[in-house]
């Protein structure tokens, strides 16, 4: 993970991340809720998008697939809106599988150079990665608490990172 060049900017998202990840602990149920409808929320748009792009397709086949896949979007999304809280437990299936790739990728990052801050990069990969994979090994009987509590350890996770990763590199000078 590259933090932002500029300290403050670099406390104020962690901060932010630190915060996201009080209220999702001190409240699991609805972080978990919220979750669900903001995922729902944005599978509409996307289905909403790719529908209106409908007619930038090539032929008649990209047609057909742009045009299911905007409808999956909008039927899925408009589902997690109507039934968020059914809808969690799909959910927290998807973001158990998401933290261990995430995770996963941390770990890379960790091994593929030098990079400062190794040990918490690797840390956090760890952590991450296990957090998922108890999200789908307790699937589904937590669902309503986990995604919630979870969320908030990965969150947390990623605010001290935020703080102790190299800054981003300055663009070059224009000469």
């Amino acid at each position: 993970m590259t933090a932002p060049a500029s300290p403050t900017l670099r406390w104020i998202t962690a901060g932010l991340l630190a915060a996201g990840a009080g209220l999702a602990l001190a409240l699991p149920f609805v972080s978990a809720t919220l979750l669900t409808i903001l995922l729902g929320s944005a599978a509409v748009v996307a289905g909403v998008s790719q529908l209106l792009r409908l007619t930038g397709a090539a032929d008649l086949r990209a047609k057909i697939f742009r045009g299911l896949s905007g409808a999956l979007y909008v039927v899925g999304g408009l589902w997690c809106l109507a039934f968020p809280i059914e809808s969690t437990v799909s959910l927290t299936l998807f973001l158990g599988f998401l933290l261990v790739a995430e995770g996963v990728m941390e770990l890379a990052a960790a091994a593929s150079g030098p990079i400062g801050a190794r040990g918490l990069v690797l840390l956090d990969g760890i952590v991450t990665v296990v957090l998922g994979g108890m999200l789908v090994a307790e699937w589904p009987s937590d669902s309503l608490w986990a995604i919630g509590t979870l969320f908030a350890i990965a969150l947390g996770f990623s605010a001290v990172n935020m703080l102790t990763a190299p800054a981003a590199a300055a663009p070059p000078a224009a000469g």
